[in-house]
């Protein structure tokens, strides 16, 4: 997530939490991104994120990682409520029969509704796409 417009631009979907699963969303998220040394990327304290594969992918990019302090949830805040935000209004609705199908509606609620229409208090009641073109317009 982009703190800046709540974008999420990086995500993935397995049965299992890996460093594969996190280098994943993380390629996702940097190929949608301008990285440059110095950035800060936060996650929780998930053994995932502290790999060496993961941890070694962050530094060859001049990426300083960043961690929730243990049993703080609040550190985290923008990323757990739009998981929370993401179960109640999509995946709880659904049964899914295989990967395939929920692997669809995640990509349904993010990329088609939570980051083009759903609006966010945190950002004056737009959505996080409407964020970045407001912004992208003014630096024009």
């Amino acid at each position: 997530m982009d703190l800046f417009s709540r974008q999420i631009i990086g995500w993935t979907l397995d049965t299992s939490m890996t460093a594969e699963l996190i280098i994943e969303a993380f390629e996702m998220a940097k190929a949608r991104r301008n990285v440059e040394p110095g950035l800060i990327l936060h996650s929780d304290r998930g053994v995932q994120y502290r790999s060496s594969e993961y941890q070694g992918r962050l530094y060859e990019q001049g990426i300083r990682p960043s961690m929730s302090r243990k049993g703080n949830c609040w550190d985290n805040a923008a990323v757990e409520s739009f998981f929370a935000r993401m179960k109640v209004e999509s995946i709880y609705a659904e049964r899914f029969t295989n990967k395939e199908d929920a692997y669809a509606c995640v990509f349904e609620y993010i990329e088609l509704f939570y980051n083009s229409v759903r609006r966010h208090s945190a950002i004056d009641y737009k959505s996080p796409r409407q964020i970045e073109e407001d912004y992208y317009a003014q630096c024009a």
